[in-house]
């Protein structure tokens, strides 16, 4: 490679790593928190679930109850169950018969639980987990905005990590293998980004290129829409298999009581072991209703296994089906794919805990690429303004991003001291306690304080979490174990074992200085010796 080709892809790597760092480290922090929505959101309600994609509840069961309290006739009804929770989302259009009531011609949407009976808005539904969840594409941002920022974000990590690998790929190696302890901060720092950037490149470039896709995919749809399809959306989803089947609606009520459970199960048993995940009743209750079930098969069995049938329901007719046994179409193929891979719910709590490892590797890779940037400008020859420019730039940032940790542990506290909550009070709560976190970091004016403070509080907040549980709910870990109830368990056990993690890092940075809590041993320059700044990152 040249050394001006070098050069280039070197600063461009530099450049686009500083512009999306901190926004980078939340979509990565609060990602690697999402892999375990479901557990921390079960543990908020203190319920326990059956531990499984399909829907396990009666849907006439379910149509009967929400019956009572709205006229369904000439509805379309969508029920899903998109996580594993106790409760399924309930999406109605307004009815098309002209002769029914205003009210009755409007859409609804809620959560139905039907161990209880009851429906809850999403603003009502809303919980920590789906908060973090949502904080890792941005989704808190008005819409679009944060979900175009996000995907913006995951396309030039993706050129970060391509000019990353280019700059370094002669020595890749070799420099795996490096790491010196005692060397001056640059090289500490140096060491550590490179060795942990390799070992999460495959996991960061997987998400890269599948946040790309999810999040600026609208930007690349709407010229195809206009080019290949004349501006016709309906058509043009039809054709990605986004849009489900519509006939022309009838305004007949048919009297007889069909039961939706018994379609489900004649699905089922074409497919052993399918998942039924949807249901959708179309023009329900008309002479013309028709039943759409859609599911998948268990991933350790296919991997890409999803399937549909759709019935006539009057007559019980098989008007079509896509079975999960056969091979799907290339478009199936890579829609299911991509978020499967992106997800991590195909592998159980094996792969979803060493996916949130490789996050936070990513979180600490990022952080040291900040500070090989700060330390590579602390020379003499860099006037001083500049250098404490450089070093307010740093601190802003490290405030922002290591304050999460104990802002997370902290709300889930306070969610479990102040439920029920809703939305309002999450955000609220956890928006404000970040921001005086951060503010209260950036005047300490100390990077070693801010990196062991956040280590200790993280641990110390962290250990609380269960002790509140089993206070305020009576389940303690060995009681949420013996009942059952494997989520909350499981998310108590994992704010014991990550705090005890976070307190030994933090017993570590006591024996360290300079900053970030890194040892700055002088050196002869024999054994460093003395590079320029592009050569010696390398």
């Amino acid at each position: 490679m040249k050394q001006r080709t070098y050069n280039i892809l070197f600063h461009t790597h530099t450049v686009s790593g500083i512009v999306i760092s901190v926004v980078l480290y939340v979509i990565f922090f609060a990602g690697s928190f999402a892999f375990f929505r479901d557990e921390f959101v079960n543990w908020e309600r203190n319920s326990g679930v059956d531990v499984t994609d399909h829907i396990t509840f009666s849907f006439d069961h379910l149509l009967d109850s929400v019956g009572q309290n709205y006229n369904l006739y000439g509805r379309d009804i969508e029920l899903s169950k998109y996580y594993i929770e106790d409760r399924v989302s309930v999406n109605m259009t307004g009815t098309q018969s002209k002769t029914a009531a205003s009210e009755d011609q409007l859409p609804k949407f809620f959560y139905y639980t039907p161990t209880d009976n009851s429906e809850a808005t999403y603003a009502a539904s809303y919980t920590l987990g789906e908060f973090l969840y949502r904080l890792h594409f941005l989704a808190q941002i008005k819409y679009p905005i944060g979900y175009y920022l996000a995907g913006l974000i995951a396309f030039f990590f993706l050129f970060a990590i391509i000019t990353g690998f280019l700059v370094h790929w002669k020595k890749i190696v070799s420099n795996f293998y490096i790491f010196r302890p005692m060397a001056k901060a640059k090289t500490i720092w140096t060491d550590a980004h490179t060795a942990l950037g390799m070992i999460g490149l495959p996991f960061q470039f997987v998400y890269a290129v599948t946040g790309a896709f999810f999040m600026i995919k609208a930007i690349l749809i709407a010229p195809n829409v206009f080019l290949l399809f004349n501006g016709d959306q309906e058509k043009f989803y039809a054709e990605l298999g986004y849009s489900h089947p519509h006939s022309k609606f009838i305004d007949e009520r048919d009297a007889a009581n069909y039961s939706i459970d018994e379609f489900v199960e004649t699905t089922r048993d074409r497919w052993p072991g399918f998942n039924v995940t949807q249901v959708h009743l179309f023009n329900y209750q008309t002479t013309d209703m028709q039943l759409l079930v859609e599911g998948h098969l268990p991933y350790r069995s296919k991997f890409n296994g999803t399937g549909q049938a759709l019935y006539q329901v009057n007559s019980g007719k098989l008007i079509s089906e896509r079975s999960p046994l056969e091979k799907a179409s290339y478009l199936e193929a890579v829609k299911n794919i991509l978020y499967r891979i992106h997800y991590g719910d195909y592998g159980g709590y094996a792969l979803r805990i060493i996916s949130f490892l490789l996050g936070i590797i990513s979180c600490f890779v990022i952080i040291s690429g900040v500070m090989i940037w700060l330390v590579a400008r602390d020379k003499k020859h860099i006037p001083e303004k500049r250098r404490r420019f450089n070093e307010k730039v740093a601190r802003v940032y490290m405030a922002i991003a290591l304050s999460m940790l104990p802002v997370t542990a902290l709300s889930f506290i306070a969610v479990k001291i102040f439920e029920p909550q809703g939305q309002s009070f999450i955000i609220n709560f956890y928006g404000i306690t970040w921001l005086l976190f951060t503010i209260f970091y950036i005047l300490k004016k100390d990077l070693s304080f801010i990196n062991r403070n956040t280590l200790l509080l993280g641990a110390v907040f962290g250990l609380l979490i269960p002790i509140t549980n089993g206070i305020k709910t009576g389940n303690w870990p060995w009681v949420s174990y013996e009942k059952g109830l494997y989520h909350i368990f499981f998310t108590d056990v994992f704010w014991i074992i990550l705090p005890i993690l976070l307190l030994f890092a933090w017993k570590k940075t006591l024996k360290s200085g300079g900053p970030g809590g890194i040892p700055q041993k002088k050196v002869s320059k024999k054994t460093i010796p003395t590079k320029p700044i592009a050569e010696a990152v390398n």
